[in-house]
């Protein structure tokens, strides 16, 4: 049964533009594996014009790489094209000679992956990499193509390009390995880049400089860009156009502008409800969490596929085909969401019927990994969701970060007080057997307090620190200098026995959990370890602690048999958050916990976070890239930068009155999906250049050689801090404050 739905859109090709450069229709990819065929792909239909960037944007096992990959003929093994047609300058590559289709991906197409690092050969020089495509395909000669290698890779914003040719992979940063990966895309001059997740694993202001790289190569060459991402506000900044994928299936399509401003399709307004952005709105907002998780691709499919996780769905919606509508707006839906200046769309049927906070475990059909964020009808066993449908939210905490800058009552005590800390490791030759050659500062005089019940966020780009010290606020580094201090005891100055005991207060939470748990134990030996190793309680005991950990994550005890890789990435970060509290600690450390997950993901797992902190009175180190995640998150906000603290104060008034400039460099490097981010009063504050070495930093302010209103001053003496809303900087953007709480730590 299939059904259309009227649209007042208009008609597509109104504008008169010229025919698409590559054009999808109808394309169906199926990948075999052991237990059956994957449909991977099911009637996908998209184009992209010259010089036009197309976003595609979904959840883990939606088909956006999917489609690029198949685009490109890269499909993993059992990966086949069965259906549709892909027509490249008008010709359809499935009907082609494989020499031509070769010679055509290779020349007039090129793909930038997500993992520069993986995509790189760890054994071949750079300018051996780059200049490979103009060897293969065009037949030029050694010399030539090296010339040719550091031409492209000046233009793409290399540091000294013709020392780079003959670097290695692992001798770069990750952004210049990306800018790597996109000259050797662009080196042969296509007319198509396919960009999968090219900024996924960068922090906001390399994040930004590679986004503008594309914006400005794209018109240089006079190319057509697809830009696959799950981040809404990367596509939000970029794209022309923007198609919304889901199991398979595009289920909305747009304009940028139009598409941010009225979404249309319940899937496409579930993501923008997930966005940490969107709950600092109101300042009792919580995250909008989607229950349930992607429908198995494997298995015969009826009605829209997104029906078992959705709101308004009706049982037309469980058992109607829904196909696209006609028009520049297009979406497959039901029960769309009403357009502005229309009513207000209410949920067909209700809210959905509680599913409590168990979530099942289901897999990403195209990897092969478990994938999960709650329940769905007929998606297996039922094992863990946090957010029930038609819950009131509760109330956020006195003095949280969303929109207030009001404070609880102080404490008298820090639960953790950090003064003048220093790590500083050995730094090696540039060969394996080479004596050390210096010294890397790592930390430099770092000092914060963080307060019983209190998020305290750490931020900074990579190679700032910020990890640094989480680890040695554990315990799992020893300072050079400095005092750490957890519940009145300076742990820096403790013997390896009595850190141990001082665990019971201190926990980490890692970012990759899956990579933190030993595959070969059970769940219920991880969680028992580290009551065995404090020797916690008799095995009743233990059993029953760990029966309360399940309880306070959402977890159902059926989870304790089964091993790590049986887990989606959602469910291992509530593992290892249950192994973080078994020994009740007052402090847990964040690294990065929710930065490789989804979106609809990654709100669950902050939610329970908020949750437990109230609960339990936890007090958190929360430490991101992220800075609308940790906006969300916290109370209060230090910014790091080469080692340093630059700027500590309050999270609203360094969010949305930042002092240093290069705190207000990250903010305006963060992309938004909120329609109206691009407007404002000031001009933005951009950085450029990598991040100096922590071998031989820069004296005075470390921020100097990057930022845009350094003085004489900041070369020969280093900032002093404030009071309340601290700012290392001789020159900062405003004032400080009068309205902020008068609890902070020192910056430094």
């Amino acid at each position: 049964m299939s059904a259309q739905i009227d649209s007042t859109a208009a008609p597509a090709g109104a504008s008169g533009e010229s025919g698409p450069l590559l054009e999808l229709r109808h394309l169906r990819t199926d990948i075999a594996l052991r237990r059956g065929v994957v449909h991977a792909l099911d009637d996908v239909s998209l184009e992209v014009r010259p010089g036009e960037t197309l976003g595609i944007v979904g959840e883990s096992g939606s088909g956006k790489t999917m489609t690029a990959l198949s685009v490109m003929g890269l499909l993993p093994s059992g990966g086949e094209v069965v259906g549709g047609e892909i027509l490249f300058e008008g010709r359809d590559l499935r009907s082609l000679p494989p020499q031509e289709v070769r010679r055509i991906r290779g020349v007039r197409m090129g793909m930038v992956f997500q993992d520069p690092l993986t995509s790189l050969n760890p054994t071949m020089r750079i300018g051996v990499q780059v200049a490979e495509p103009l060897r293969v395909h065009q037949g030029v000669g050694r010399a030539q193509a090296r010339e040719r290698a550091i031409d492209i890779l000046r233009r793409v914003g290399m540091p000294r390009p013709d020392r780079v040719v003959d670097n290695y992979p692992h001798e770069l940063s990750g952004g210049m390995r990306q800018r790597v990966a996109i000259a050797m895309a662009l080196v042969c001059s296509p007319r198509l880049l396919i960009a999968d997740e090219p900024t996924t694993a960068l922090d906001v202001t390399t994040q930004r400089q590679i986004l503008e790289l594309i914006d400005d190569l794209r018109e240089d060459f006079g190319m057509a860009v697809v830009l696959v991402t799950h981040d809404l506000g990367v596509i939000a900044g970029r794209a022309d156009r923007v198609a919304v994928m889901y199991a398979g299936r595009v289920v909305e399509t747009a304009t940028t502008g139009e598409l941010f401003r009225s979404p249309r399709h319940r899937y496409t307004e579930a993501l923008m409800e997930a966005l940490p952005e969107s709950a600092t709105r109101e300042p009792d907002a919580r995250l909008y969490s989607i229950p349930g998780l992607p429908p198995d691709l494997s298995r015969p499919l009826t009605g829209c596929r997104f029906a078992p996780r959705c709101r308004y769905a009706t049982e037309e919606c469980r058992t109607t085909e829904v196909a696209l509508t006609a028009g520049r707006h297009q979406y497959a839906c039901l029960h769309p969401v009403a357009p502005p200046t229309g009513t207000s769309a209410e949920p067909a049927t209700g809210p959905v019927e509680p599913t409590g906070r168990d979530e099942p475990t289901g897999r990403n059909e195209s990897t092969g990994r478990a994938e999960s964020t709650g329940p769905v009808e007929g998606a297996g066993p039922v094992e863990a969701v946090t957010l029930r449908a038609g819950e009131p939210a509760p109330a956020l905490r006195p003095g949280g970060p969303v929109g207030t800058t009001e404070s609880r009552p102080v404490s008298p005590a820090p639960i953790l007080s950090v003064r003048e800390l220093v790590k500083d490791y050995p730094a090696s030759g540039a060969g394996l057997l080479r004596r050390a050659a210096g010294q890397v500062s790592a930390v430099a005089g770092v000092s914060l307090d963080v307060h019983p019940g209190e998020t305290f966020g750490l931020v900074g780009e990579s190679g700032c620190g910020k990890s640094t010290v989480g680890r040695l606020v554990v315990g799992l580094e020893r300072p050079t200098a400095g005092r750490i201090v957890l519940d009145g005891t300076d742990i820096a100055t403790l013997g390896r026995r009595e850190r141990r005991r001082m665990h019971r207060q201190v926990q980490l939470m890692f970012q990759d959990s899956y990579a933190a748990m030993n595959p070969r134990m059970r769940v219920d030996a991880i969680l028992a370890e580290p009551l065995e190793i404090q020797q916690v309680g008799d095995g009743a005991a233990r059993r029953a602690r760990i029966g309360t950990l399940l309880d306070q994550v959402g977890l159902s005890r059926r989870v304790l048999e089964r091993y790590p890789h049986e887990f989606s990435g959602g469910q291992l970060q509530r593992i290892g958050l249950a192994r973080s509290l078994a020994l009740q600690p007052r402090l847990i450390v964040g690294d990065e916990p929710v930065s490789a997950l989804d979106v609809s993901i990654q709100a669950q797992v902050l939610n329970l976070m908020r949750d437990l902190q109230r609960e339990l009175g936890l007090a958190y180190v929360f430490i991101s890239h992220d800075l609308s995640v940790v906006d969300y998150m916290s109370d209060r906000i230090g910014v790091m930068y080469l080692g340093k603290l630059v700027e500590v104060g309050p999270a609203h008034d360094v969010v949305r009155s930042a002092r240093h400039p290069y705190t207000q460099a990250l903010i305006d490097a963060v992309p938004s999906a909120r329609p109206d981010a691009a407007a404002t009063d000031r001009e933005s504050m951009t950085i450029r250049g990598e991040l100096p070495s922590a071998l031989n930093p820069p004296t005075g302010c470390r921020f100097r050689t990057r930022c845009p209103i350094a003085a004489e001053i900041c070369q020969t003496e280093p900032p002093l801090a404030g009071d309340v809303h601290q700012v290392a900087c001789h020159f900062p953007l405003r004032p400080e404050s009068t309205a902020a709480p008068a609890r902070t730590g020192a910056a430094g």
